[in-house]
């Protein structure tokens, strides 16, 4: 699995043999069958987790008890909760793998030790992160300013690797709509 993460650095940067064995000797491989847990509600997140193989989906649960999924993480996606890694403080989200999923986790302290070591990493992680902060704005937007329609065909259109993997149920949790809402919807997307 070290080898779907090599592919997708040696995509973006060129890294030394010297750069891959000390990335190498501080990653940790973790497998997820479907449903296992990556992280929990109230747990602390301590790590940086690229999806090699599979789907995992970060949310919360609202006082009445309802499923808000915030993001999928599917291969070549970085995935955890940044506020926990950052404050200390327990998590207030879930991660869960809706699939058989394969994860690289990197420890705070590893991942910071290959960023010091190595500037073209943390050049890259920074652009990462950039383009994750643009894509929230975006959802977030999207989210308050879309009908329950416009999110669907959004979705369909940013996502549609994820259309067919997830399901339906989900989706709806993350268009912030109602089961039911979504399968209306889809029915007048077919009929149109």
């Amino acid at each position: 699995m070290f080898a779907v993460f090599k592919k997708y650095i040696d995509d973006k940067i060129n890294l030394t043999a010297e750069d891959w064995a000390l990335i190498e000797s501080l990653v940790v491989i973790k497998k997820l069958r479907k449903h296992q847990y990556l992280l929990q509600e109230g747990d602390l997140w301590k790590y940086h987790a690229f999806v090699c193989e599979g789907c995992l989906r970060t949310y919360r649960i609202d006082d009445k008890g309802q499923e808000n999924i915030m993001y999928f993480a599917i291969e070549n996606w970085w995935t955890g909760d940044r506020e926990s890694l950052h404050s200390g403080n327990p998590s207030r989200s879930n991660i869960d793998a809706v699939e058989d999923t394969v994860v690289l986790l990197f420890t705070y302290n590893n991942f910071e030790a290959i960023k010091n070591t190595i500037p073209v990493f943390r050049e890259l992680i920074n652009t990462i992160i950039d383009r994750s902060l643009v894509a929230t704005q975006n959802r977030v937007h999207t989210s308050i300013s879309q009908t329950a329609e416009e999110r669907y065909n959004s979705f369909l259109a940013n996502s549609p690797h994820l259309a067919n993997r997830v399901p339906q149920h989900m989706i709806a949790s993350y268009l912030g709509i109602s089961p039911e809402t979504l399968s209306r919807v889809r029915k007048q997307a077919v009929k149109k």
